[in-house]
């Protein structure tokens, strides 16, 4: 290995030329910046010793590197050895005591072929990137460092060995501190989207979790073609993106969008285990009837679900869907969607199963699937949550009973329809016209819903809630059942479809409609709409729904006294009239005698109640399920155990509603918190099978 001194410190004798002596400067001042210093008082002679001895000992490392490991990983090549072995001859023909000098003296005998192998031999080092070999001090002085895949000859780069500069170790240290800030804000950021996520799917318990989600957060907004920004197929404009697929994608099925649909979907889950999974066969509901509630006032808007949405002063007249759209205006869809997204989560139909329950009605109006000119509705936004209501259903296996709640034109005239008001459905100058957009609404629903997803699932298939009958022409109202009938089954429908009865009374139904298969008859029942009803005693009204609706069903299961296949989709335990906007907005009720509708032929102006007089008060019955009485409480939970007995004589029934915002006699969420309806409604304690108390006689009064 060389000297730490360089082979330049021979040449004394005489004085360099100037570009010579600018090398020299250059090299000297490289050679200072690379080395470790020699010290001032070094002689000539001990340094050419040590260097003779140097150089002797870098031949005899050579041929024998193989059995050592403390010598230079550099060779110099063999004409280079040369040049160095006959400048240490010529330093020992110098005199040995004479001093250096300076170093312009000694340019003229300077060796030129010694230089040029120097000169070859130093290009050849920075070459290699600069690296310098360990001299044999550097390692006697523990100043080396081992290498991570061990010791050779040939690896002892100075770079390696010796203590990094600082300024490297600094700069490094400075991207180790940038790269350690940023994985903690990465880890912050996945923290934050990890439990926002989690809230989501978590629901808000009573179902009012309104938080978006961030499933938007690895798409990109320019995938969506420019027409359909800013549209309802836009998912950047949804209120929530909850179990959504937010995959832009236009396509359709019976001119209908499956958005926020994914493309797998699974079957296998039950209700409970009282009932077949979805993808078994569920059999005939006159063996097992369908035991099931509405989410009455979600899709569809009703004052008294919601009444929240209704508290205007009476002047404005905001009654229903149509009129409160524009009262609101620019904010209606908005309101709209958060009522949408909020009012119904995954937790309800969570609970709806644990209730034993198995089957959903869902209400939802033609405005989901289109608008006509001068509709005030909210185009589609309700569809979207349709569609997703059905996967929370299928995940719990619950099976669904369609119900087109709304048709154009309004098929009753009342806020539930969304127009209170005139029918213009089969009625009117535009009654036909109307007519023939409910069956292009049906044609396309069915499209949709006759796919293979929904074979499973779809249970039912409405055709029109409540068609009011009495004041249509009903055998245009037969007429037109039979070909939206016709219509869904050729697009593929299989499940059960329902008609409404209409409130013809059932037995007025014997005859009609014959040889349809599963075509069934819908009936509501309800006491407190009817004068010589609601003034029934407790007892009474009990013992009516045992013996006198469970009459009436039976007879109109047989077809030589009724239509045939019947089921009672909406029937409460309520025993009053009380809640707020049941009747109508600012209507007041019949149990008080408050009821005003401006015509007085049906307004009803003194009290109904089975006292009949002043006492009449609708305070308990709209009080708070905690303030009601026990004995109160036993009248309520054998009510509806009556109703649910006498339902189950024909293909089974479904509570309106699950949820209101403050008529708890109207909720079958509020009941099981209340302990007034059973907790599995499978498994009930009176089945009209022992006598009904006289709960007057046992201290409550029938007043209230």
């Amino acid at each position: 290995m060389p000297s730490r001194d360089s082979p330049r410190e021979a040449r004394r004798s005489r004085p360099r030329s100037g570009d010579q002596a600018r090398r020299h400067h250059e090299r000297k001042r490289r050679s200072h910046a690379r080395r470790p210093g020699t010290a001032s008082d070094d002689t000539r002679e001990s340094r050419e010793t040590r260097e003779t001895r140097e150089t002797r000992e870098t031949r005899e490392s050579r041929a024998t590197r193989d059995s050592r490991s403390t010598e230079s990983s550099q060779k110099l090549s063999a004409g280079a050895l040369n040049q160095l072995n006959k400048e240490n001859a010529k330093r020992k023909s110098r005199n040995p005591d004479r001093r250096r000098v300076s170093h312009h003296r000694y340019e003229d005998d300077y060796d030129q072929d010694a230089e040029r192998a120097y000169e070859k031999e130093r290009r050849r080092r920075e070459k290699k990137k600069k690296k310098r070999v360990v001299s044999g001090a550097a390692m006697e002085e523990g100043r080396a460092r081992g290498h991570h895949r061990g010791w050779s000859d040939e690896t002892y780069e100075k770079e390696r060995l010796l203590p990094q500069p600082k300024k490297q170790w600094m700069k490094k240290k400075k991207w180790w501190i940038i790269g350690g800030i940023s994985l903690v804000l990465l880890i912050i950021i996945i923290a934050i989207a990890v439990a926002v996520s989690q809230k989501k799917k978590g629901g808000g318990g009573k179902g009012n979790d309104t938080t978006s989600s961030s499933s938007l957060g690895n798409q990109d907004r320019n995938s969506i073609p420019e027409k359909w920004r800013n549209t309802y197929l836009d998912p950047w404009t949804w209120a929530t993106t909850t179990d959504m697929n937010v995959t832009f994608t236009d396509e359709m099925v019976g001119d209908l969008p499956v958005m926020g649909l994914y493309s797998k979907w699974d079957d296998s889950a039950a209700a409970n285990d009282k009932v077949p999974a979805l993808n078994k066969p569920w059999g005939k509901y006159t063996d097992l009837p369908a035991r099931g509630v509405n989410l009455g006032g979600w899709l569809s808007l009703e004052p008294f679900i919601t009444p929240s949405l209704f508290d205007y002063p009476l002047s404005m007249g905001v009654v229903d869907e149509w009129t409160l759209i524009k009262q609101l205006g620019d904010s209606a869809a908005s309101t709209l969607e958060k009522h949408y997204s909020s009012f119904v989560t995954e937790d309800t139909f969570k609970a709806i199963a644990d209730a034993g329950l198995d089957h959903v009605r869902i209400p939802f109006s033609y405005w989901a699937i289109t608008t006509y000119d001068g509709d005030p509705y909210i185009f589609r936004t309700s569809w979207r949550y349709l569609l997703r209501g059905i996967e929370w259903a299928r995940k719990y296996g619950l099976r669904i009973n369609l119900d087109l709640h709304g048709l154009p034109g309004s098929q009753n005239g009342w806020n539930h329809s969304g127009h209170w008001g005139a029918i213009g459905w089969l009625n009117g100058t535009d009654g036909d016209t109307n007519a023939q957009r409910s069956l292009d609404v049906h044609d396309r629903l069915s499209k949709f819903f006759a796919q293979d997803r929904y074979k499973n699932i779809i249970s039912h298939y409405g055709l029109a809630n409540e068609p009011r009958m009495v004041l249509l022409d009903s055998s245009k109202v037969i007429s037109w059942t039979e070909n939206a009938y016709k219509l869904v089954r050729k697009n593929g429908i299989e499940g059960v479809v329902v008609f409404g009865d209409g409130f013809m009374g059932l037995g007025n139904w014997q005859g009609r409609m014959t040889g349809y298969d599963n075509l069934a008859l819908d009936v509501h029942q309800y006491v407190i709409f009817n004068e010589n009803q609601i003034d029934f005693s407790h007892q009474k009204k009990i013992q009516y729904a045992c013996d006198g609706w469970t009459k009436q069903a039976e007879q109109s299961m047989d077809t030589s006294t009724g239509y045939g296949p019947t089921l009672f989709a909406e029937w409460s335990q309520a025993d009053t009239d009380c809640a707020k906007y049941l009747t109508n907005v600012g209507w007041g009720n019949r149990w008080e005698g408050t009821l005003q509708t401006s015509d007085p032929k049906t307004s009803i102006l003194t009290p109904r109640c089975p006292t009949k007089n002043k006492q009449c008060s609708c305070a308990q019955a709209n009080a708070d399920p905690s303030k009601w009485s026990s004995d109160y409480k036993q009248f309520l939970k054998m009510f509806a155990e009556a109703q649910m007995h006498s339902f189950e004589k024909g293909w089974g029934w479904w509570y309106w509603t699950w949820k209101t915002e403050s008529a708890p006699q109207w909720s079958y969420e509020a009941g099981l918190k209340a302990g007034v309806l059973p907790a599995k409604a499978y498994s009930r304690e009176f089945n009209c099978d022992t006598d009904v108390p006289d709960f007057a006689k046992n201290g409550l009064p029938e007043y209230f």
